[in-house]
Formats: structure tokens, sequence, C-alpha cells
């Protein structure tokens, strides 16, 4: 859909920004007229050549804003050969997964396509050697993931030498998934002398490390706070018990006739669970994440467009990169732990100034999470209840299993340490007990194995239930919290292009219990000067808060412990904001 003056648009045009006319041809055609802001501001600079460092949410159009200005600079120069011979590779764009990769391609193609230029993307996922056929024959622009791009390298297809640009696109998300060695060997292939661009939705001390030494001289541009995004969507909250969540998926889906929704789990094995139990009851439902192959993939993505699918059901990872006109509903079938991450997964709704619906299905095991969200975005989401679904007398929170972590999200003071470790215990029994049943069978069909998922109405109701754990810490044995793989599995750092799905970032300690040497840093503000949420804060930084007391000893404010016995109910929500009934 084009955008429009009336949601925060700037009032130039296209026309204005000195693109060349056979570009401005390819925009029109789309169907648009006027930049977004990140476009107006980001597209002149590349234009000059210089170098960017730039802060936009999903939903910005930020691809437009660096595919744009690569397509004219390139257009104005003749190629160079590659060392087959072939033409040279002159702009080079990373991206953190397969998804988001295929969409940036897409839009070179779409608004090179009156240019003679040529493009292809590189991921894993899929066999090498059509890959490696293209990039004999060279192209103009390369689109890739990490992992898959050294691999090429390694066997010695890849040559790039002749990068003149190199765009990292998500580079928080690239980093959080463990990619920042990948992406340093990356640089070190490529000329020094070159124009960079950064994307990224926040900026980590680990992001400003990698600017400062690919970046020269850089125009930084920071276009919008981290909840613009949620403004006009309507969201709504309804409480749900803990073992009911699927059924009443389904009936809102079906309640509303919804023809095309996006489910956001929290693992790889929820979304197999949930798709599996829609598909049984009538709803076309299929999962993507990580352990789909990339065939599967593609194929469920593009049956979700064309609405042979109804439901598709994904987890965060998996689902960057993932754009659609003018879906209208998405739900959080499960909390996400960091509130950043709400605002990404909403932002799949109401884009390019559309309407959209944003359903969060939450359990007396997530009002922490959701509490955090509304502090995060400041507002208050309406609560709406529906008859027959709610907790079950005298239900409380319990913590929540990520595979081999466990961490809390309840609206109280978390339980002992003693305690999460025996949930944490009960969770990996649990966890291989399903690896055992599933084995030969995983759901999900091909590369669907199973794996350690959240628990918020995925196990079986007759399942054993864990004990309590402190919200935001990982218990999973002795190597819990250290990052240190269990017996017999690979390393993180050998893990290339798998969407980690049912782990936190190997880089975050949530109560900070290893970072000794930042353990008494001064915490980074949630909000800026403006009062609005501060966008270069990361999922870190909120994490690490969480275990720092931000939550007033693991509760909402003040008398937010007295949540915990499963009354259900949003505690105190601050100064100047009063306290109302939650799951009751």
């Amino acid at each position: 859909m084009p955008p429009s003056a009336q949601d925060g648009r700037l009032s130039m045009n296209f026309d204005d920004l000195n693109l060349a006319p056979a570009i401005l041809k390819a925009v029109h055609e789309q169907g648009y007229e006027i930049p977004t802001p990140i476009q107006a501001q980001a597209i002149p600079a590349v234009l000059a050549g210089q170098d960017l460092l730039a802060g936009a949410q999903t939903g910005t159009g930020k691809t437009a804003a660096f595919v744009l200005p690569m397509l004219d600079i390139l257009g104005r120069s003749e190629a160079g050969k590659n060392k087959f011979g072939g033409t040279a590779i002159r702009a080079l764009v990373l991206t953190p997964t397969r998804e988001l990769a295929a969409q940036v391609e897409e839009s070179v193609r779409d608004y090179g396509k009156h240019v003679s230029l040529t493009s292809t993307v590189v991921f894993g996922g899929v066999g090498m050697n059509p890959q490696i056929s293209k990039l004999k024959r060279g192209v103009d622009i390369l689109v890739a993931t990490p992992g898959r791009l050294l691999d090429l390298q390694q066997q010695g297809f890849v040559d790039l030498s002749g990068v003149q640009m190199l765009v990292l696109d998500e580079a928080d998300r690239m980093l959080d998934m463990g990619f920042i060695h990948d992406v340093k060997k990356v640089l070190a292939l490529v000329p020094r002398d070159k124009q960079s661009l950064l994307f990224s939705a926040t900026f980590s001390n680990e992001i400003r490390e990698l600017a400062a030494t690919l970046l020269k001289n850089p125009q930084s541009i920071q276009v919008t706070p981290a909840n613009t995004t949620v403004q006009r969507i309507t969201q709504t909250i309804h409480p749900v018990g803990r073992g009911k969540k699927k059924a009443l998926l389904a009936h809102i889906i079906q309640e509303n006739n919804w023809s095309q929704v996006l489910v956001f789990t929290r693992t790889k094995f929820g979304a197999n669970n949930v798709a599996e139990f829609l598909s049984k009851n009538g709803i076309q439902a299929m999962a993507m994440h990580g352990n789909k192959s990339q065939a599967a993939r593609t194929q469920a993505l593009a049956g979700f467009k064309s609405g042979d699918i109804r439901a598709l059901v994904a987890t965060d990872i998996a689902a960057r990169g993932i754009d659609i006109e003018d879906l209208p509903h998405v739900v959080n079938y499960e909390i996400p732990n960091v509130s950043e991450d709400y605002v990404h997964r909403i932002g799949r709704t109401g884009r390019a100034g559309s309407d959209g619906q944003a359903v969060s299905l939450v359990c007396l095991d997530e009002e922490g999470f959701m509490m955090d969200i509304e502090r995060f975005t400041k507002q208050q989401i309406a609560v709406q209840h529906i008859e027959g679904f709610g907790p079950e007398p005298g239900e409380k929170a319990e913590p929540i299993a990520m595979g081999r972590q466990t961490i809390w999200g309840g609206a109280g003071k978390p339980p002992s340490r003693d305690v999460m470790q025996a949930a944490a215990k009960a969770a990996r029994g649990e966890m291989m007990q399903r690896m055992r049943d599933g084995k030969g069978a995983a759901p999900g069909g091909r590369g669907g194995k199973p794996q350690g998922g959240g628990r918020s109405g995925d196990r079986q109701e007759s399942a054993p239930k864990p004990a309590h754990g402190p919200h935001g810490q990982r218990h999973g044995g002795v190597n819990a919290g250290r990052g240190n793989p269990p017996q017999g599995q690979r390393p993180p750092a050998q893990r290339r292009d798998n969407d980690r799905d049912d782990e936190m970032p190997r880089n975050v300690d949530p109560l900070r219990t290893n970072l000794h040497n930042t353990r008494h840093e001064p915490r980074r503000p949630a909000t800026d000067a403006s009062g609005q949420p501060d966008p270069m804060r990361t999922s870190i930084d909120s994490m690490a808060d969480r275990g720092r007391g931000g939550r007033n000893g693991g509760g909402r404010g003040p008398g937010g412990g007295q949540n915990r016995s499963g009354g259900g109910g949003f505690g105190s929500r601050g100064s100047g904001n009063p306290s109302r009934s939650f799951s009751r």
C-alpha cells in the first residue's frame, strides 16, 4: 500500500531525491510517491557517498532506504571482473536470516528492473550448486547470510575484492544470534576503501564497537522511537488458563472468521505443536522456524501470502523479514520476555499506514512480561475476558521452560534458586520424553525435529508441572548461564544460519552473574529525555534491568509480589498508573 502524508511521512516525494529516472519509474510502478522518514534522510546521505549509521524499526521502509541509492550509484559506473572472469560483486548486503535476505534481494529486483544490474541471494538450507553457478557468472549485488557466504568463500567460490558498498541490515539481530565473529570475518574479506551502511533497531556496545571499526565519519540517523509502530494497531489482551491457549486461539480465529493470521510462539516445538492443533481443528496452518528446510519455509510463506494457509505459526527469528501487505491479524500465542520483541512482532501488521489488530494470549506465567511491555510502550492495553477460557481456580504462576533454560515471567517475586533448579530438571525431563516420543515421527514434517519448548499451553495437560523459578534466569545444570554447550553438542559459533529459536542469545546473561567487569556499570535509562522508550536500548539492556531489581525484587512496582498466588491481576504500574484487574 502506498504511504500517505497522514501517518507522519514527510511532504517531499521521491522525485525530489535526485534518483535516476529508471529507478523512479520502478518506484512509481510499485505505487509509492512519498518517502518514509528513514528514506528521506538516508537516500541523500548515501547518494553523497557518506557512511551511514541508521536506527529504524521494522515497517519503516529501511530496505528501500539503502536499495534505491545503491542502484543509483552502481548504475552510474561500469562493473569490473571477478577472478572467474564474470561480473565483480560491487555491493554486499548481509542479513541475519534467510527470509530477510530473500526479501531484500526481491526489493533489489523490483526497484532495479529498469537498470542493467544483476543480483542474487545466498543462504543456508538449500543446495550450493545453483548459488555457485551464479557467483561464478558474477553479479553486481549480492545479498547473503553470513554463514553460507563464508562457507562459499572458504571453498573458493566468492570473490569480494571488488566490493564498493557494504550494508549490514538488522545488525542488532545479527549479533544477538551470535554472528559477530562471522561478520568480522566477512569484513576482513572486503576492501577497506568502501562505503558502509549499518542499519539497526537498537545499539548495544557491541554494535557501537562494530560501527567504530567499520564506518568512517558516518552520518547518524534515528527516525522513530521503538514504540511508534504500535500506534495504529488495535491491541487486546485475552487472559487465558495455561492449558487452554490452543483452544482459545482456534476459538478466536473461527469466531471472528479470520482468513489470515500470523501467530508467534516462543520456540520451534511450540510452533509445530500449535500448527498441528489448528490443522486438526479445521484451520489450515503451517509452522515456520529454523529447523524447517528452506523449501518448507518458502512454501509456508508463499501459501500464507496467497491465502491457502490461514494461520502461519512462527518463531521470532524465523519471522524476521516477513513482509506481507495488509496483514490484518497478529497473535502473541506466547508473550515475549523482551519488550522490544513485542514491538517487532505486532509491527508485522499495521504497515504502510494500514490498520491492524494484535491479540495477546496471557496466562499467569506471563503476566510480568505483559506488564513490562505496557510500561515499555507507555500504554494500557485493553483486557477482554472470553468466558470459559480463563485460568482455573487456584491456578498459580509457574516458570517457563525454554529448552534447557527456565525463566520466570510471573507477576510477582521469583522463588528461590533451589526451586528454580527443580523446575529446570523437570523441564529437561519433559523435553527428553517429548524427544523420545517424537523420534521417527517428528511434528511439522521434514526438518521439524522436536525441541524443548515453552510450556504455556504446549504440553499435554496431564504432564507434570515444573516448579517456580527466578524471572529471566537460566538454570539448565552446571553449564547454565555460562554459554557452554552440553557434552556432545557443537558450540554455538559453529552453528551457522540456524535460527536459535529455543535459546536466549548466547551473549545474554539476564542477571549479569557472569559479567564481572560490567556488573557495576550505570544502567541505561529506559526512556529518553522526551519520555519515549529509548530506541538505543537493546534486549540485553532490558533483561539486565530485570536482574538488577528493575522489577522491585521480581515484582512490577510496589506490591507486585502479591500476584504470585494465582489471584491474577496487574499490580501497581508505577507512579501515576492505577492498579487494575487482569486474570479475574
